[in-house]
């Protein structure tokens, strides 16, 4: 992943989980959905963050399932600290710090969650990392990617960035921080819906689909079949 990107997440770190909420106006919704496709009969599963940040959707699965065992992985080691403290109170939390689309994963996992981190990827790394993903799943496991996503068309991409904007500015966010996210947005590389659904199924996931789309914010999915 590319050094400039750690550094401008490094950077927004201390204040990342108050800024999210107000960088992302359907954020119940979005998070609500790819919380409520976390599903699993595991009574204690062993469960991925891709890209995992300080840690904000790892907390609400970590909710859902207290008994679970949590590795978080990020190219920050700013966010990663963030998360410690998060978690400070949890001994079922593991922190690997180390570029998720070069890493070598030895465990396997019931479940593999990400949320707006993949889209930082040339998509080539996106499709290697779909199949690297798929492999580190256990059979019958669910792959969980809540991240932003290209238009259809020029014109609907900068729609999109048009009405985030609007909607961010009425957020009441603070202009400095505003253009801090615009800032960083300038290094996104998203993909679209279509594509990432496809390359997922190349990578051998099934029931793969989109439960959550506002604007380039998309929630999708794809299983692992039990042989």
């Amino acid at each position: 992943m590319d050094s400039i990107i750690k550094k401008l997440f490094d950077a927004g770190a201390e204040n990342y989980d108050w800024q999210r909420r107000h960088l992302i106006p359907c954020f119940d919704d979005f998070y609500g959905m790819a919380l409520s496709l976390v599903e699993t009969d595991v009574p204690s599963p062993r469960i991925l963050d891709v890209g995992a940040g300080t840690g904000l959707f790892a907390n609400l699965v970590l909710q859902k399932y207290p008994d679970a065992q949590i590795t978080l992985i990020d190219y920050s080691e700013k966010m990663l600290e963030g998360a410690r403290k998060r978690f400070a109170y949890a001994p079922n939390i593991q922190y690997i710090e180390a570029d998720y689309s070069a890493y070598t994963f030895s465990e396997t996992y019931d479940v593999i969650i990400s949320s707006l981190s993949i889209h930082h990827l040339p998509h080539e790394e996106k499709r290697k990392l779909f199949a690297t993903l798929y492999n580190a799943l256990r059979p019958g496991g669910i792959f969980v990617n809540a991240d932003q996503t290209q238009g259809r068309s020029p014109a609907t991409d900068a729609y999109y960035k048009k009405r985030w904007l609007e909607e961010v500015r009425a957020s009441g966010l603070p202009e400095h921080l505003i253009q801090e996210s615009v800032e960083r947005r300038k290094h996104d590389i998203n993909a679209p819906l279509e594509d990432q659904l496809r390359w997922l199924e190349e990578a051998g996931f099934t029931d793969v689909d989109c439960m959550y789309k506002y604007l380039e914010f998309a929630v999708f999915c794809g299983r692992k079949e039990i042989v």
